[in-house]
């Protein structure tokens, strides 16, 4: 089974349980994660499809169909943001519902879309820690 990595929305509707090598962990600056979020930057870590289980009392989290390739995820209870599944077998979750963010597989080794912060806001992505 591997590596286990749990999590879920404000209010406890939606949990999940993520199994196996988080890949792609990494920060986001785009306009759409800053709009999902509400934040200039979103975490973000990816897990196959078959590597989530939707194991909390609202099963799967609602989806807003977000681009072409891709539907945000959230709790239609609280509001929280939990990700985004993509058509390709991925599952792209926010750092902040995970249980224990801090574990060293999780932390974000890139930023995408740098031009897209504000000038002042300021993100270090650190290797060493």
């Amino acid at each position: 089974m591997g590596r286990t990595y749990q999590g879920g929305c404000l209010c406890g509707n939606i949990r999940f349980t993520a199994t196996g090598a988080p890949r792609n962990p990494h920060t986001c600056s785009c306009k759409m994660c800053q709009r999902h979020s509400g934040a200039l930057t979103q975490a973000w870590v990816e897990f196959d499809q078959d590597q989530v289980t939707w194991d909390g009392p609202g099963g799967q989290p609602k989806t807003w169909r977000s681009s072409e390739v891709s539907s945000r995820n959230f709790c239609d209870i609280c509001g929280s943001t939990l990700g985004a599944i993509d058509d390709a077998p991925a599952i792209a979750l926010v750092l902040g519902v995970f249980d224990s963010p801090n574990r060293k597989e999780l932390r974000p080794l890139a930023h995408s879309y740098v031009s897209k912060k504000p000038k002042w806001w300021r993100v270090q992505v650190d290797h060493d820690t």
